[in-house]
């Protein structure tokens, strides 16, 4: 093992942990962001680039616009449905 790949696992256990003990809905989602960013990282540490490319489109930007879509739909979307 290298220490490239060493540190990236390193960093990849602290910001899944960092992602853990996020308490806020919305900086939870931009941690998981965040976190995909840092697995991207280690795939190309590790020498897989397609698996990496893969990462940053899924991990890093379509899972965070849905989890930010949902969490706009659940706080707003209750209002329009109260009966009057």
């Amino acid at each position: 093992m290298t220490p490239a790949i060493a540190g990236c696992l390193l960093v990849v256990m602290l910001s899944g942990t960092l992602v853990a003990l996020t308490r806020r809905p919305k900086r939870q989602v931009l941690m998981i962001s965040a976190h995909g960013l840092m697995l991207s990282m280690l795939f190309l540490a590790l020498e897989a680039p397609d698996v990496a490319y893969s990462e940053i489109a899924v991990g890093t930007a379509l899972v965070p616009v849905m989890f930010l879509t949902v969490l706009a739909s659940v706080r707003g979307g209750g209002r329009r449905n109260k009966p009057s």
